[in-house]
């Protein structure tokens, strides 16, 4: 059977696909977008790392991953919305806030996707057995409020924890009482030679409050300790250590 097309709109598993190797071309500077309310606009560079053009889309969804994008109502705009990257060459967007109201006392999130959509087959590959694969990156949109209360990098420390029950089985709540979204890329609760961990990677927002389910063994007592690697604004790595909230950890 000749395969002409097929197109997985979104980060491609082949897990499936044992014997096919393939990545992405398009490359986005960033793994987050951190937009200043006071800025007019910020910018993103797309590199084409491939060998062939690339056609690429961008919008902003609002946390509906399968929504789409002409569907969604959010106050940015994103130019260009469709461009052609040559192979070694870059594409800056711009994004653009249209001014419709949006907290002022705390980080709004949103989620920037890049579409790749590959190239159709020439004339000399149009009967050869080709699978073509469409790569969308996402990643987090951030809309910043000037004046916020304290910094993103000390919003990590801010967090308070204790361990509860969830579903019948021990988790990790943490409480965030900052202005800033807290992503983590490790969570883990040591203590008396014993350690927990929740290895999905997480956010909190700013004032709520989520559970991390805990695999492991579960440490308590007063040095059970919660270490964690948090994502700061460049997309760095930063490591943090905080004691559980006193008298607050749930008999397990």
């Amino acid at each position: 059977m000749t395969i002409k097309s097929l197109i997985s709109a979104g980060v491609v598993a082949l897990g499936l696909l044992s014997a096919v190797q393939a990545q992405a071309s398009v490359v986005i500077a960033g793994t987050r977008v951190i937009y200043r309310a006071q800025e007019s606009e910020t910018t993103i560079k797309l590199t084409n790392e491939g060998k062939t053009p690339a056609l690429t889309q961008a919008w902003i969804d609002k946390g509906d991953p399968k929504a789409a994008p002409a569907a969604i109502e959010v106050p940015f705009t994103v130019t260009p919305p469709v461009s052609r990257i040559d192979p070694g060459k870059g594409q800056t967007l711009r994004i653009l806030y249209t001014g419709e109201p949006l907290a002022q006392d705390r980080e709004t999130v949103f989620w920037l996707n890049v579409l790749e959509i590959p190239p159709k087959p020439g004339a000399d590959q149009a009967d050869a057995n080709k699978l073509q694969l469409a790569f969308r990156s996402r990643i987090k949109l951030f809309f910043r409020p000037a004046g916020l209360k304290g910094t993103a990098d000390e919003a990590p420390a801010m967090i308070r924890w204790r361990v509860v029950q969830s579903g019948g089985k021990p988790a990790l709540e943490g409480r965030n009482p900052s202005a800033y979204h807290v992503s983590f890329s490790r969570i883990e609760l040591v203590g008396g030679g014993k350690t927990a961990r929740f290895e999905e990677g997480g956010m909190i927002g700013p004032g709520e409050t989520r559970s991390f389910a805990l695999t492991g063994d579960v440490a308590q007592g007063p040095d059970a300790r919660v270490r964690f690697n948090t994502i700061n604004d460049y997309g760095g790595s930063a490591r943090g250590e905080a004691a559980l909230d006193s008298g607050s950890a749930q008999a397990l």
